[in-house]
């Protein structure tokens, strides 16, 4: 795909899916702005992306980040086509997990993260489109935990609802401003190897269990690599008729039952 003189915001761009999506649209011809939370992981991602990147340290939840960096990208390289919103993360750390034991900031954490951060990001970007009257793709990451729930080793209740209300939302919003040429579409992935999936991808009993959920290529964790030819389908320009999708990439989750070893 060619994606010459076209640049995207991505949030949660500096590590994980961000970062290989990136990597991605780079690769195409594309040109970047990269945020993420810890001013370390922007600095090595910045050095990793090269020229056609900048980046920018900041917390999605704050407003005032995904304002800057569309305003620092629309700077730099004449206008932003699109944004692709992947910066989330789990509760656990706050008390997320089945209702009986979720804790309220268990919920409120994982909402901020998972949904207040999207809405903002998703905001400031139809805002953009609209004020600079050109069309834009917006592209936000949900799961498949939002509606394919694994209850023995994938159990965190708000972040499953966080996740499904991104579908809502997300659909909501592409109905509403399809007629302003803003297509907003969603990927759903199943359990990748990254940051945030260390608890499951360090756990045997956990990975065994994945060879039957998600039983393409061999039963096993998604590579960052395996969502970008969806990222680049969904951003490109020439899909300018499709709107209000969601795309599983999950390597069978949503087709299999999943046997437990143990």
């Amino acid at each position: 795909m060619e994606f010459k003189n076209t640049a995207y915001v991505i949030m949660g761009g500096t590590s994980g899916l961000g970062l290989a999506s990136s990597k991605a649209l780079i690769s195409q011809g594309a040109k970047v702005m990269v945020v993420g939370r810890n001013p370390e992981t922007c600095k090595a991602a910045q050095e990793e992306l090269g020229e056609d990147a900048i980046s920018l340290s900041g917390d999605a939840t704050d407003p005032k980040t995904v304002e800057t960096a569309l305003t620092k990208a629309h700077e730099a390289f004449g206008q932003v086509n699109g944004l692709f919103h992947v910066a989330g993360g789990s509760g656990r750390r706050w008390g997320d997990g089945p209702l009986h034991s979720l804790t309220l900031d268990g919920w409120n954490k994982t909402m901020d993260l998972n949904l207040t951060s999207l809405m903002l990001s998703n905001r400031a970007a139809v805002n953009y489109f609209l004020d600079n009257k050109i069309p834009g793709s917006i592209l936000n990451m949900g799961s498949v935990l939002g509606y394919s729930p694994s209850p023995k080793y994938f159990t965190t209740h708000a972040y499953a609802a966080a996740k499904s209300a991104i579908i809502g939302f997300s659909k909501s919003i592409a109905s509403y401003y399809a007629e302003h040429k803003i297509r907003v579409n969603v990927i759903a992935p199943s359990l990748f190897v990254t940051p945030m999936a260390q608890r499951a991808a360090s756990d045997e009993e956990i990975m065994g269990f994945l060879k039957t959920k998600q039983p393409l290529d061999g039963g096993r964790a998604g590579d960052p690599d395996d969502i970008n030819n969806a990222v680049l389908m969904f951003l490109h320009p020439d899909s300018k008729f499709i709107t209000g999708q969601v795309l599983a990439v999950d390597g069978g989750w949503t087709l299999s039952e999943g046997q437990y070893i143990s």
